[in-house]
């Protein structure tokens, strides 16, 4: 274990997937794709419909491209490959993690919308075991907390940990039914009309068919609801209030107040992708939402892409095309 890992204060961080929202579902559904209830155009307002999207990439600034590429790869279940036949990136299963070489280590404490994201683990203590033999820096070691949905839940059914990357990205791992990327963490002021944005512009559809609450729940001490959790292709997105990070991190909150803006910290950006990128950038600049770059395009037109800001300063790249691997 490394000195940076801090047991009594974190023992309780890994809060996330199944456990996001109400009504609380039983210890080891993490990451399972759950039968939803609604469609896309469903999940969306009257008058607006948005074309059907889909979850594209994560964008991360690094260092070391290549040593960020060779840690992903060797660690958790992706593999290399060419994204758009261009630049090396990290394909995993059906999206991208891509990465922008910074010459200076960028900002990583928790004070962004972006928690984490993470990779599941069928059997997490061998998991966690062979993580630990093989070098791997741990910011949160194994923890169990099977008593989160109900605090009679004998332990041992429930656990994660918090791996940590190069450039200090937080990776989850945590009881699966598989290993594959499954989810991205994030945090909110407003949780629930946070999740309410990603159904509105992207179709997400939320895990649970009882309306969301907005109470106040804790767990050992720190606030974990209101909450959402939602899925998007394959990958979960759970949303918890800044509440929690507040507390959890007060040492990353000196002198600050608000959410800071995802832009040039190690995790810069989410990607969600449109057949029409034009198409979906105008319904979303007609309907209030803030355009930060207009369409462009590179690899002679390849590639065209657009930048918004989603709810807490969240930066979110717009991208024409699906994603696949060549």
């Amino acid at each position: 274990m490394t000195s940076r890992i801090r047991w009594s204060k974190f023992v309780f961080i890994g809060l996330f997937i199944c456990y996001a929202v109400l009504p609380w579902p039983v210890p080891g559904l993490a990451g399972q794709e759950l039968k939803q209830e609604k469609s896309a155009a469903e999940n969306q307002p009257a008058g607006l419909q948005m074309p059907e999207a889909h979850f594209h990439h994560l964008h991360l600034n690094t260092l070391d491209p290549a040593a960020a590429i060779d840690f992903y790869t060797s660690k958790f279940d992706c593999e290399k490959a060419k994204f758009a036949g261009l630049m090396d990136a990290v394909w995993a299963q059906k999206s991208w993690m891509l990465f922008t070489k910074v010459n200076k280590a960028p900002a990583w404490e928790l004070t962004s919308a972006i928690w984490h994201f993470g990779w599941g683990a069928e059997d997490m203590k061998a998991t966690y075991e062979k993580h630990v033999a093989s070098g791997t820096k741990f910011f949160t070691p194994l923890t169990d907390i099977s008593d989160i949905s109900n605090p009679n839940t004998p332990p041992g059914s429930f656990f994660y940990a918090y791996v940590e990357s190069p450039d200090k990205a937080l990776i989850e791992i945590n009881t699966a039914a598989h290993h594959r990327f499954g989810h991205l963490h994030l945090f909110s002021a407003d949780p629930v009309a946070a999740g309410e944005w990603y159904m509105k512009y992207f179709g997400a559809k939320r895990r649970s068919t009882t309306p969301p609450s907005r109470e106040p729940r804790f767990y050992r001490g720190h606030q974990i609801g209101p909450a959402m959790s939602l899925t998007t292709d394959n990958v979960n997105i759970i949303i918890y209030p800044v509440e929690y990070t507040k507390k959890a991190y007060p040492e990353h909150w000196e002198g600050k107040a608000e959410i800071e803006s995802t832009k040039g910290r190690v995790v810069d950006h989410v990607g969600f992708s449109f057949a029409n990128l034009s198409e979906a950038l105008e319904k979303m600049r007609k309907d209030g939402v803030k355009v930060t770059d207009e369409i462009r395009s590179i690899a002679n037109g390849k590639i065209k892409y657009a930048f918004i800001e989603g709810p807490d300063k969240i930066r979110i790249e717009l991208v024409e095309g699906h994603a696949s691997k060549e």
